[in-house]
């Protein structure tokens, strides 16, 4: 525990001498400046290195990309494995365990041990690997590693220890689950064919035990061939030989007849008593004819595959023959089917995504008993759907998991925790209004583990916002995630007409993705910025409503002019106050400013007017949140608005801000007025802290089909490289032919650069070029063009393209025929591989990932590449590479930078050192790491709040950091968190009660009330990309300061409260998540968690109180995480139990008859075979065993279960040494009797032989 004081007495502190040195940190404890403080700054620190450890808790939505299913029909759990070697058990709701394997190969099948607890997973890299599932973080206990040949099937009997593997070469391994070794026995294909088949039957694809004897194994081959071994004769009972490939085998229950399916679409159903040819061939999706359907021209229509089937007898029906696939190729367009033929019923099951895999539930485990399927799982590549066969028209059950995260891709996440209580059950009972119906009205049958609701849960919400511009809101407290509410923000414009206006060109894209949100819990007003440059207000009310939404439209736009003409003045800096492209407020019925003189085309039409329309008429809105407020930035001359970068709303105020490059806005919400519409150089006055340089002369200026050469100062070629997102070339077939320009490169005129926080960068100076290793500049062209946005693709390389067409001037605007809005960039569908030989995370261009991270691309014709439009569908992930990082040092700047507003927080603060008292003010930070204070003054009475207006202006405030500012926080003197002001939630839709009328109900935080012992002031957390700094205030004076980073950058910061006091934590582009104190910003934490290797994490990471954090790991699966210590210790209370102890059923009496003349499969010992004894050691080359690699939990489990063993036996032995000797004692004394009782007998006999008989 620490101490920090600061005191003023005419002496300053000096910084220290030495500092510690971190991993990732460039200096270690929060650096002392020298200004002095006006009083005494006392605070009590509580928290230390050991309240933190950085572990996962739980994963939530769809497993991505899946692979394999099983079913434990006695637990009643379900496993799904992955592409990326990761597994999912679920059981009931609550119930939810994700384990990763290692090696991060696919999960190609999953075996349960029935009601054993344990799981067998087999992995393409040819690795067993025997899960323990009796504990709440599973572990791997065994491996086996095969080294000769390739597994493609497993197959484990009921209440069996021997596991039989197939593999590629058709060969049949038999593996001891209990201490996974390979046994000596196995099936090689050459003798399970006969000698004279003269091809390779192929790898196996089938394995199953007779249910009528369980020493027969069924072996399929991928060829046709099908062959019954007997195990204990080692030899084949038949072989099968058939035309078509099979893909499934499935039994009767009887064992005297099972069915194949084939590629050809066809099921064939062979009876053991004669196997010379199938007794039934069915083309199920076409005509029962052996031949197939047959067409009128006599050709034999053709069926896809029959992947799988399944044959489940039922005691009180027909038999129900499930399968995937079978249709006619002909049938195109046709989705994906699951076809459910019951006696003569057939019912074709149309499934959304491509089937993976399925399963029927049956009752009973045992594969010789009447199955009695009750329903289907099925496994599709982005749902899991349980289709109800109790029922005839086979409806769904209701999916209780979360797994519709991904409905449509997630583009932005938030995290709140701690919210009030009463949120979560409105939000829910307005939500579950809206369900959909038709489920089955059963419960869900995977029902498997015991959850509890913990003791440390209080309530939390996710936000996500999607591509289609929908919002969810989701109940996450006590590590579940459950569906609340869901929002449409679509609804608040008209449809667009096809074929009208820019709407023809947006027929492809996503207009409503949503960017960014926020959220006052508290008053329930709900904020949502949107791809398209809009901004919509949302208030909360519990009755539906009849309203009209109110639209502003923000002229939010600098630097308009089209071609540099020679007459220019270049000495004019780009903005200057006096400049008349300074942003400016534009209302909707304001006069529409005429277009440039270089857009004379048919784009010039587009000037002055939002990108989508707000609906202007009377609506009529449900329950829930409910549209107010729509604000969109207005396109200028034919060019789109620059995305919003920085969002923040203040309910107290009653105020809303926003910036992007080119400006911030502030507008008051409540008068539905636009009170501020500034550029960022305007905001600073006479305060900029920089100096701009002018441009330097350019040469030899020419004017050809409105392209210009560019200058010889190569400084604006970098800020050429920073077109927006929607200025992107998309080359068409009329303007895509490549042309070679001589040096200087011909290029077109940047009219406005994109949100980047590029200046960070260092400049390249003029011939300045970046040595790199021949092998990477491949790689980093893609970073340094078009590639760095997820909706680019390469061009061949070589030559640069230059979109060249007859408009001529229109050029300098746009690439013709490319939509002016690019695809929403999914944070779900970005992924960037990193050439770890040649380069560290660590260097990661900071502008490669800043442009990902915040939706943008970049555009550079001295970079051989081009943009190509981007399919969602096509393309969930792409990659990328990032180049070396320059230094992030700027000293000048060159006139054509924009300096993006990169974060804004309202808060009762002071604007001006000589303020006695706090005031609201708008904290605004940039990305050149400039604060600036703009303090505000607002009508505290209710009746002026709505009638007079709120008085704001630029105070000359201006603090500054390294790297983009992207942090606000606020502490008293006392070292507690100043919550921002807000308003109590009223519902505006209410009744009127004339008695108590409505008024505005409004909660501050002063940072003076608090303070009588410290006097006034609080303190300001701020942090950049770089480093953070705490000031205290009103003096501005800078009390500590930390260099978060040098060889990296952070991508987010929060200032959160963690077991009862307050940290900043920071997650940083290396992978780093660290911790540091406040005020005294001392590094708590610092782990290396995870590489960053795609944009999604970085796009999505978000951290809250509590010590909690997520991410979006896939782009259909939420990660959660915890950095606090309290919470790892208490999470396997948290925990669901996988577990449950259950009584094996048991096996039905099959009766005397069946038992004696159907065969019986009980007495066939498996160990007499497959054992050491019998069948000898398998081959040590063949497959290698690996000890389990168990967590620190199961280490400590098996740890003190040895332990445990070891003690318990070496009483065991001396309980037994006691016995033994107590029993020799024993011994003794009888034998000791014995010889006593013998002797005395042998006295008496002697004493009594000459005796007469009336003698005694």
């Amino acid at each position: 525990m620490k101490k920090f004081r600061k005191v003023l007495d005419g002496l300053t502190t000096s910084s220290p001498g030495g500092t510690i040195g971190s991993p990732s940190c460039g200096s270690a404890a929060g650096t002392p400046t020298a200004t002095p403080t006006p009083k005494e700054i006392d605070i009590q620190e509580t928290l230390v290195s050991e309240n933190f450890q950085l572990c996962k808790t739980v994963r939530h939505g769809f497993p991505y990309q899946p692979t394999a299913l099983a079913f434990d029909p006695v637990q009643k759990i379900l496993a799904i494995g992955s592409r990326t070697g990761g597994v999912r058990i679920l059981g009931r709701p609550g119930v939810d365990c994700y384990c990763q394997h290692e090696s991060g190969a696919a999960v190609l099948q999953l075996q349960f041990l029935i009601n054993e607890g344990a799981l067998v997973t087999a992995c393409a890299d040819d690795t067993l690997h025997l899960w323990n599932l009796r504990q709440r973080r599973p572990a791997v206990l065994h491996s086996l590693k095969f080294n000769r040949e390739r597994i493609t099937f497993c197959h484990l009997p009921f209440q069996s220890k021997w596991l039989y593997v197939g593999t590629e070469r058709g060969n049949t391994h038999i593996v001891n689950i209990e201490s996974f070794i390979l046994s000596g026995y196995v099936i090689m294909w050459n003798k399970a064919i006969e000698l004279s088949t003269k091809t390779h039957p192929g790898p196996v694809v089938h394995l199953s035990d007779s249910p009528k004897d369980e020493g027969k194994l069924l072996i399929g081959f991928e060829s046709g061939t099908v062959v019954q071994w007997d195990l204990r004769l080692k030899k084949a009972d038949f072989r099968i030989y058939y035309d078509e490939a099979i893909h499934s085998v499935g039994w009767h229950h009887e064992g005297k007849q099972f069915m194949c399916s084939h590629s050809d679409g066809s099921l064939t159903m062979w009876n053991l008593r004669n196997t010379t040819k199938p007794f039934q061939v069915t083309f199920p999706h076409g005509e029962t004819l052996t031949h197939g359907k047959i067409q009128k021209d006599g050709r034999k229509e053709s069926c896809k595959p029959i992947l799988k089937v399944e044959y489940k007898t039922s005691r009180n029906s027909e038999p129900f023959v499930i399968f995937s696939g079978g249709l006619s190729y002909d049938k195109a367009g046709r989705r994906p089917t699951l076809t459910i033929m019951h006696g003569k019923a057939i019912t074709v099951l149309e499934m959304d995504y491509p089937i993976v895999e399925f399963m029927a539930l049956c009752e009973t485990p045992y594969n010789n008993e009447v199955q009695e399927p009750y329903a289907v799982v099925v496994l599709l590549e982005k749902d899991l759907i349980v289709v109800d066969l109790t029922q005839s028209n086979y409806p769904v059950f209701e999916n209780p998991y979360p797994m519709d995260v991904h409905e449509s891709p997630v583009t932005c996440t938030a995290y709140f925790a701690e919210c009030p209580p009463d949120i979560i059950p409105i939000l829910y009972s307005i939500g579950a209004k809206h369900k959909k119906t038709g489920y089955s009205q059963k419960e869900w049958p995977i029902a498997g583990g015991t959850w509890t609701l913990g003791s440390h849960t209080y309530p939390e919400i996710i936000i996500t916002g999607h591509a289609d511009g929908s919002i969810k809101f989701w109940d996450a407290s006590a590590i579940t995630l459950q569906m609340l509410y869901k929002l449409k923000t679509s609804k608040v414009f008209e449809k667009p007409k096809p074929g009208e206006g820019r709407a023809a060109e947006l027929v492809e894209e996503d207009p409503f993705a949503v960017q960014m949100v926020s959220w006052c819990p508290q008053s329930r007003i709900f904020c949502v910025v949107g791809i398209s440059a809009h901004i919509i207000l949302y208030r909360f009310s519990k009755y539906d409503a009849n309203t009209q939404i109110v639209s502003l439209e923000v002229r939010l736009q600098c630097e308009t002019e089209d071609v540099i003409s020679p007459s220019e003045n270049e000495n004019n800096p780009c903005f200057s106050e006096s400049s008349p492209h300074s942003p400016q407020p534009h209302h909707q019925q304001q006069q529409q400013h005429p277009p440039s003189p270089g857009s004379g085309t048919p784009e010039g039409n587009k000037d002055s007017i939002p990108h989508l329309k707000v609906k202007d008429r009377m609506v009529r809105v449900p329950p829930g949140y409910q549209a107010e407020l729509a604000i969109q930035l207005l396109w200028i001359d034919g060019e789109p608005p620059q995305q919003i970068t920085s969002l923040d709303i203040n309910s107290a105020y009653g105020l809303l801000a926003f910036g992007n490059c080119n400006g911030l806005a502030v507008v008051d919400y409540l008068q539905k007025t636009i009170l501020l519409c500034m550029s960022t150089l305007d905001l600073y006055g006479a305060a900029d802290p920089y100096q701009r340089l002018t441009r330097s002369p350019r040469r030899n200026r020419q004017s050809t089909s409105g392209l210009t050469e560019l200058s010889d100062n190569q400084q604006s070629i970098d800020m050429e490289r920073s077109k927006s997102p929607t200025s992107v070339h998309y080359p068409t077939s009329l303007h895509n032919d490549p042309r070679i320009l001589p040096e200087p490169v011909a290029s077109l005129r940047a009219s406005h650069c994109s949100p980047v926080f590029y200046l960070l960068d260092n400049v390249k100076g003029p011939g300045r070029k970046l040595s790199l290793p021949t092998d990477l500049k491949t790689d980093l062209d893609h970073v340094n063009g078009h590639c760095t946005s997820p909706t680019s693709q390469p061009c061949p390389a070589g030559k640069p393209r230059i979109p060249m067409g007859p408009e001529g001037p229109r050029l300098t605007r746009r690439g013709p025929g490319r939509p002016p809005f690019r695809k929403a960039q999914s944070a779900a569908c970005m992924e960037i591989s990193l050439p770890v030989s040649h380069t560290e995370v660590g260097y990661a261009s900071r502008r490669a990932m800043l442009q990902q991270l915040h939706g943008v691309t970049m555009y550079s014709h001295d970079e051989h590449h081009t943009s190509a439009p981007y399919c969602w569908s096509e393309r969930e992930s792409r990659e990328n590479s990032f180049s070396r990082s320059r230094s992030s040092s700027v000293s000048s700047i060159d006139r054509d930078t924009k300096e993006a507003i990169t974060t804004l927080q309202f808060g009762e603060s002071y604007g001006r050192k000589s303020d006695a008292l706090p005031t609201p003010c708008l904290w605004v930070g940039t990305s050149l790491g400039v604060v600036l204070l703009i303090p505000m003054s607002i009508p505290t009475d209710h009746e002026e709040r709505m009638e007079e207006p709120v008085t704001i202006g630029p105070s000359g405030t201006v603090l500054m950091l390294k790297g983009s500012v992207l942090r606000f926080g606020f502490l008293d003197c006392m070292g507690a968190i100043i919550q921002s002001p807000f308003e109590v939630w009223r519902d505006l839709n209410a009744p009127q009660d004339p008695d108590r009328p409505r008024r505005r109900k409004l909660v501050h935080f002063s940072p003076s009330s608090s303070q009588d012992s410290c006097g006034e002031g609080h303190l300001a957390v701020v942090c950049s990309e770089r480093q953070a700094k705490v000031f205290l205030m009103p003096s501005q004076s800078c009390l500590f300061v930390h260099n978060i980073t040098e060889s990296s950058f952070v991508l987010r910061a929060d200032v959160v409260s963690v077991c009862n006091s307050v940290c900043l934590a920071c997650f940083c582009a290396n992978g780093h998540v660290m911790t540091l104190s406040l005020p005294s910003l001392r590094p708590l934490m610092d782990v290396n968690y995870l590489p960053l290797t795609d944009m999604r994490i970085a796009r999505t990471f978000c951290f809250t109180n509590g010590g909690q954090a997520l991410y979006l790991s896939s782009p259909t699966e939420i990660q959660r995480i915890t950095y606090s210590q309290e919470m790892c210790d208490n999470l396997q209370e948290m925990l669901g139990e996988l577990f449950t102890p259950i009584e094996t059923p048991e096996a039905q009496n099959r009766g005397f008859l069946k038992g004696f003349f159907g065969g019986n499969s009980h007495n066939f010992d498996r160990e007499e075979l497959f054992g050491e004894a019998a069948a000898g050691k398998a081959s040590r080359s063949l497959a290698q065993h690996i000890p389990g690699q168990v967590g620190m939990e199961g280490m400590k489990v098996a740890a003190s279960g040895a332990v445990g063993e070891l003690a318990r036996a070496r009483i065991a032995l001396d309980e037994r040494g006691q016995r033994l000797g107590e029993l020799e004692e024993r011994t003794a004394l009888m034998m000791t009797s014995a010889e006593s009782f013998s002797k005395h007998a042998h006295e008496l006999m002697l004493k009594c032989k000459d005796k007469k008989w009336y003698q005694f």
